[in-house]
């Protein structure tokens, strides 16, 4: 099973400065594609007798080469898989709009989500180094794996630093466990179990909100591009990426308990794009990262030899009393004990639910 290995670089002030080129060059190719193959598809679009076939990423790079690489001679400073990946990427982007799956693709602005592709001879020469093709020799602050050979690597940058990632071949971990747990996704709680245990989210945004919000009203006034700008800038964007680890750091731990220890999980269906709207909650269900935990269960239940049921978002597991069956018409957020009338039961209205989620499967 093919896993995304990703860590953090540890590199100098000459590694620093070849790495943006590298991305202002694969920026480059990318904006570049775009506003060609937006030419061809406006020209097409006016002239519908005499179209201009749409190109492929191969025919991009030839132009590139033809085009772009004779007039930049900084273009050769760099690796030639870094705008060459970037045009494949901006192919699958007009094929995922195509098909209607994805919006237009977008020019990329400096700063912003900057990555780039490599490939070629990458190689891990020990433990915390690894070698890349035009950049050489990279330290990491984690251990790496131990390959034989990588075939391509995604270096990316958020706010000041740098990380690597590449695909790992790992082993399935079969795990002797029958036990089924239902899971019922929350914004008091991250999630509780039908065992009766909580797990507390690290509700990491609104813990930042108020720090967050004052640099950014420090910034509002700093001219753009200067260097009081870029600084403030920085320090907003190292916020952001504190606030993203830790929501990340809570549902790793948590979807890993669940796919280590039970042979089946089940969750709800939710409609998190409809939840959303509700603009009283939208912030704290963004905080809770719903879909990541979905995402990160469907890969680690695989992993670890589990079982994901994902049941119909229709089914009233809040509704439904866990003893006996009873279903209630109407139960608002605010009543967080459920109290059946049918049998005079009272419990936990987020324990309940899970209780439910764990019956539909048993």
């Amino acid at each position: 099973m093919l896993l995304g290995f990703k860590t953090e670089l540890k590199i100098n002030n000459l590694q620093r400065t070849l790495l943006i080129k590298h991305c202002g060059v694969s920026r480059h190719a990318w904006n570049w594609g775009l506003a060609l193959t937006k030419q061809i598809l406006e020209h097409n679009k006016i002239n519908p007798d005499s179209k201009i076939k749409f190109p492929s990423d191969i025919d991009l790079h030839k132009y590139l080469v033809a085009l772009v690489k004779s007039e930049n001679e900084w273009y050769y400073e760099c690796s030639k898989s870094a705008p060459q990946y970037s045009l494949k990427a901006l192919s699958k982007a007009w094929k995922r709009c195509f098909q209607k799956v994805s919006s237009q693709p977008r020019f990329k602005k400096k700063g912003k989500n900057d990555s780039f592709t490599l490939e070629g001879t990458c190689k891990i020469k020990d433990s915390f180094t690894i070698q890349v093709p035009k950049i050489g020799k990279i330290k990491t602050y984690e251990k790496l794996p131990q390959l034989n050979q990588i075939k391509s690597v995604t270096i990316s940058r958020q706010a000041d630093r740098w990380s690597i990632s590449f695909l790992v071949d790992t082993e399935i971990q079969v795990q002797d466990n029958t036990y089924i747990v239902g899971v019922d996704l929350g914004v008091k709680a991250l999630a509780t179990l039908s065992t009766g245990q909580v797990i507390e989210g690290a509700k990491s945004y609104r813990r930042y909100k108020a720090k967050l919000s004052r640099l950014q009203w420090l910034n509002r006034n700093k001219i753009t591009g200067s260097q009081n700008w870029k600084k403030a800038s920085l320090k907003i964007a190292k916020l952001h990426l504190l606030i993203a680890n830790l929501r990340k750091d809570t549902i790793h731990k948590l979807t890993s308990l669940l796919a280590k220890n039970h042979g089946t999980v089940v969750i709800e269906n939710l409609n998190v794009s409809g939840m959303m709207k509700n603009h009283k909650l939208a912030g704290a269900i963004a905080d809770m990262g719903f879909y990541e935990v979905r995402r990160q269960l469907e890969y680690k239940c695989k992993l670890y030899g589990s079982k994901l049921v994902v049941v119909d978002r229709w089914m009233p597991s809040s509704k439904t009393c866990s003893n006996c069956g009873d279903k209630k018409e109407t139960l608002s957020l605010r009543e967080r004990i459920f109290n059946c009338e049918n049998c005079n039961f009272q419990i936990d209205r987020d324990l309940n639910a899970a209780i439910n989620l764990c019956k539909a499967v048993s």
